[in-house]
């Protein structure tokens, strides 16, 4: 599957007294490691969207913010090799086909499409690897066939639907993501689509790795039976096939830490024979709307789309995202919209100044910030301060409108 247009990213002269890594905070072990290899290729997978619905702020979040790894990676010369699956056949999006009378092949496409379009116009690096579910069923049935033999792999005494469950319980190191109790665990399995009900299996907290067909769902024949994947088996199978395992960063929402991280990286070491499935799992806050976390079973939703067919710059967008720390857990209000489309202003409104201030401490201010586990609302003041006393100065300096405008192309993702 592709993705959306390459980003041109412009490379920035080196910074004096910054940080040589990336800092981020891994949700498994509490704290700040060094999220970076020291050389060479830095490896990240994000989980993708599952295609029955629109983009909305609370997806764009987690992909700018990753977006913003990519971008000090590059920014500190490493190659980066990012990967992102699409959820593209799954129970939500055969359920909306359904309701809407829409063919889901077709409703997934149509959806696919408009993420691309959003994720275009906000400027978000594509990933190296973008690949749906669809595509890699081959990929994880071969990954299912590698569990078997482990005794951590069993089909449910279902004469009708003998569906394949991973006994992972017995997983080492289980519990590492997300430290939650297992009576916590089984709260939020059943909130976030798990059946700890479902009768035949080991113990409530396994997982769903091959889906039997019923009738009326697509299937694939396999020699597991005719079926489709659970859904943490597929970004499983994804990962280690376009990036091996103890890759750098595994990302995406904080609501995916469990069960669907922690269910991931169990799969993995034992799959491995025991290589942790990434070195460091990184998760951005909720964005909320009306009180509640955005989502789309809710339908409390603000759009992307909607909000670029309604006049919005796509940049005045990603600055009123990037104006919280990635970690947040914040709630939209149109307000944000319009005091980010005011700086956005400012901003551009020194391209035209003809004078500014030196640049090389800006720049330095904003990789210090950015490498300190994404710090994007102190690396927007130190803009915020530049311009400010750009528009004031009285310098015959010209050059440095240049050097800045690159550095917040290249670090934020912003066009002036």
């Amino acid at each position: 599957m592709y993705a959306w247009a390459p980003v041109a990213v412009p490379s920035l002269p080196p910074s004096e007294d910054v940080p040589d890594r990336l800092f981020l905070h891994d949700t498994a072990s509490g704290g700040p490691i060094a999220a970076d290899p020291s050389s060479g290729s830095a490896r990240m997978y994000v989980c993708g969207i599952t295609p029955y619905d629109a983009t909305h702020l609370g997806h764009a979040n987690t992909y700018v913010s990753f977006d913003l790894v990519n971008r000090v990676w590059r920014d500190l010369g490493l190659e980066v090799n990012y990967t992102q699956n699409v959820t593209d056949v799954d129970d939500p999006l055969l359920e909306r086909a359904e309701q809407t009378g829409q063919d889901w092949e077709e409703l997934a496409a149509d959806q696919i499409e408009l993420f691309r379009s959003d994720m275009e116009d906000l400027r978000v690096i594509p990933p190296d690897h973008y690949i749906g579910a669809v595509e890699s069923i081959a990929c994880v049935i071969d990954l299912v066939n590698r569990l078997v033999p482990t005794g951590l792999v069993y089909q449910v005494a279902d004469d009708e639907h003998p569906d394949w469950y991973f006994d992972v319980t017995r997983a080492p190191g289980f519990g590492g993501v997300s430290h939650l109790d297992e009576q916590q665990m089984t709260e939020v399995f059943a909130e976030r689509g798990g059946d700890p009900d479902r009768p035949g299996k080991r113990h409530p907290l396994d997982c769903l790795l091959w889906r039997f067909a019923r009738p009326g769902e697509p299937s694939w024949s396999s020699d597991l039976g005719a079926g489709r994947p659970g859904w943490h088996i597929e970004c499983t199978a994804i990962a280690l096939r376009y990036l091996g395992s103890a890759f750098d960063v595994q990302g995406g929402g904080s609501d995916l830490v469990f069960p669907h991280h922690e269910m991931c990286a169990a799969e993995a070491i034992v799959a491995t024979g025991g290589e942790h499935l990434a070195d460091a799992f990184v998760h951005t806050g909720m964005v909320g709307l009306d009180g509640e976390k955005m989502s789309k079973s809710k339908g409390n939703l603000e759009l992307v789309s909607r909000l670029r067919h309604g006049g919005a710059d796509p940049m005045a967008i990603r600055l009123a995202l990037l104006d919280h720390h990635y970690r947040e857990d914040w709630e939209w209000t149109p307000d944000q919209l319009e005091a980010a489309t005011e700086r956005l202003a400012r901003w551009r409104s020194v391209l035209n100044n003809g004078v500014a201030l030196p640049a090389t401490e800006t720049i330095a201010a904003m990789r210090k910030a950015l490498r300190n586990d994404l710090d994007a609302p102190s690396a927007l003041r130190a803009v915020d301060s530049w311009v400010a006393g750009s528009l004031a100065v009285d310098s015959d300096e010209t050059g440095s409108i240049a050097e800045v405008a690159a550095a917040v192309d290249a670090l934020l993702g912003v066009r002036l």
